[in-house]
């Protein structure tokens, strides 16, 4: 009988700051050694973070990066651990050509046994590593208490073939280190695919999955284990740094299972994705807090709760900037989420400072409302730079698409944690957020990535956290008298629709009519969206949640008079 324990180390990796994910690396080490496990692995790129873009372009970082595999090697054995193998994701350099290669090693008794390096590069989505990185040629299996492991890293499992597809017989366990993003539904497919790999090389697959986020990226954890039935063995749970332990028995078919984490509601996912993306990008560029403005609106509103989750909500300083048209509800509504936030809320009436515009420059119609909204980016800008506090962009997804918000206006700032979400399910976040408060869930206490300190902030009393009325009201930039969204756009129920086949399918204006969708419909959206291009390419960074954002997943040219 050859058995072996592997721990599944899903951490949150920082972005060149190397000896950081050493020290996480050596933490955890220290924890699987406690618990008895003789393999330890940890995701993609684990000492560089991940993706590195660029980066592994310079020859110091590279530099750095290889000599801290040798140092950590030495620091494993000076400490005890030398006899654990752990594995680790690097960048390594192709001596051939001198182009940088994704990397995995494993360290033990001090040094660095085997290596191999990523064969399929991926070049779709947010992916760019084919102009990066060089491919790796060769298999890498090693043996520990008897039981042969084989390695692959993230996209070389998702392509059949490969590396993965000439182990088949060789192994008894498959375990692939990834940095695989975040998106709605894709957990199902990770499975679906591992169990398919299982069956192909006949042996267990072992997922150890990034969390955290990474500029526009956000990574999930959620790492597994599947045996070759087919059946879950392992689960670390969503958005949390853990150790996950798999015990693997190469004479047993079925394998026991250890710790499996519940699934959790989608829309839970989604909110916790949105939250986890902002929390780590404050702390990862050293932001204590945040300042957005504060409309008494659903956008804003669900945007402050985020912030509330991320960072508490005394570090939340929301800026109520009312002009002639803000009806009494909007402030009130303003106040009332301040105040169930735990947040500071600066009153800061516009209208005076429109006037002295309007007194110089005598501005009618749109561009009369653009100047409000314009100020009130000012407003906010300031109220960041003064505070060292990063600003938000409260816009969704429905919006960033139609153009139908004002560059250098409410488009200002630093972050925008709800820009790939659909204004429907904006909606659907909030109502989720307040029956999940209604159920006591903390604020700060949500199943994401921990902060260095303790975030904690309680709820009313009534459990409800977003005023029902910015939810229920109908929404309106309060620009004009009696404006209403719906003015200017269809209805967001139609709209979501159609956009979601327009950016998310690619479908065209044959498709789309093909589709049953209205025909004077299909031009206002297909026009909005393409007009609006050049506003998206500046709007603030935001954590990717769907299978297409905007961004690194939809690349097309602003000027562009393609219109089919």
């Amino acid at each position: 009988m050859s058995q072996v324990q592997i721990a599944m180390c899903q951490i949150d990796t920082w972005v060149g700051d190397i000896t950081r994910n050493q020290q996480s690396v050596l933490a955890y080490t220290r924890q699987a050694y406690e618990h008895g496990a003789q393999v330890v692995a940890f995701p993609e790129m684990t000492l560089t973070g991940y993706p590195i873009e660029d980066l592994a372009l310079r020859a110091t970082f590279r530099h750095a990066a290889y000599e801290a595999a040798n140092v950590l090697a030495t620091q494993l054995a000076r400490e005890g651990l030398g006899q654990l193998y752990v594995v680790v994701g690097t960048v390594g350099t192709d001596h051939s050509n001198d182009k940088p290669r994704n990397r995995l090693v494993v360290l033990h008794e001090g040094r660095v046994i085997a290596g191999y390096d990523k064969h399929f590069l991926p070049n779709y989505g947010v992916f760019d590593e084919y102009r990066i990185f060089s491919s790796g040629e060769k298999t890498c299996i090693i043996s520990v208490q008897g039981v042969r492991i084989g390695f692959a890293i993230c996209e070389d499992i998702w392509q059949d073939g490969g590396p993965v597809a000439q182990l088949a017989g060789d192994i008894d366990v498959l375990l692939t280190i990834n940095g695989s993003p975040f998106e709605e539904g894709k957990s199902s497919a990770r499975k679906a695919l591992a169990v398919q790999r299982a069956q192909e090389v006949h042996a267990p697959v072992l997922y150890v999955n990034q969390v955290g986020g990474q500029d526009d990226l956000v990574f999930d954890g959620a790492s597994f284990a599947v045996d070759t039935t087919g059946s879950v063995i392992a689960k670390a749970p969503s958005f949390v740094e853990c150790i996950t332990y798999v015990d693997i028995d190469n004479t047993k078919l079925h394998q026991q299972a250890t710790t499996i984490a519940s699934e959790i509601d989608p829309d839970q996912e989604t909110y916790s994705a949105c939250v986890l993306g902002l929390r780590d990008y404050m702390r990862k560029n050293k932001f204590t807090g945040v300042t957005l403005g504060l409309s008494g609106g659903i956008d804003s509103a669900l945007v402050a709760t985020m912030a509330a989750d991320a960072c508490g909500g005394a570090n939340v300083h929301g800026i109520a900037m009312p002009s002639q048209y803000s009806s009494d509800g909007s402030k009130d509504d303003a106040a009332e989420l301040a105040q169930r936030l735990g947040a500071t809320l600066d009153m800061q009436p516009i209208e005076p400072l429109f006037n002295a515009f309007q007194d110089q420059i005598h501005v009618q119609g749109i561009a009369a409302e653009n100047l409000q909204a314009r100020i009130r980016g000012v407003l906010v800008m300031a109220k960041s730079n003064s505070d060292g506090l990063l600003a938000l962009a409260t816009g969704n997804k429905s919006e960033l698409a139609c153009g139908y918000s004002t560059i250098y206006g409410d488009a200002v700032g630093g972050y925008a944690p709800i820009k790939d979400i659909l204004k429907t399910r904006v909606w659907q976040l909030a109502r989720w957020r307040n029956a999940a408060a209604a159920e006591g869930l903390r604020l700060g206490a949500l199943p994401i990535a921990g902060s260095d300190e303790e975030i904690v902030s309680d709820l009313p009393s009534d459990g409800i956290v977003i005023p029902v009325s910015s939810i229920e009201k109908a929404p309106s930039a309060e620009l004009r008298p009696r404006q209403k969204d719906s003015d200017s756009l269809p209805e967001y129920a139609m709209l979501d629709r159609v956009l979601a086949a327009y950016i998310e399918h690619a479908h065209g204006r044959a498709d789309l009519l093909a589709d049953g969708f209205d025909e004077r419909v299909v031009d206002t959206v297909m026009r909005l969206v393409d007009s609006a291009e050049w506003k998206r390419r500046q709007y603030p960074l935001g954590p990717k949640v769907t299978a297409l954002a905007f961004g690194r997943d939809r690349r097309l040219p602003v000027t562009n008079s393609f219109r089919e």
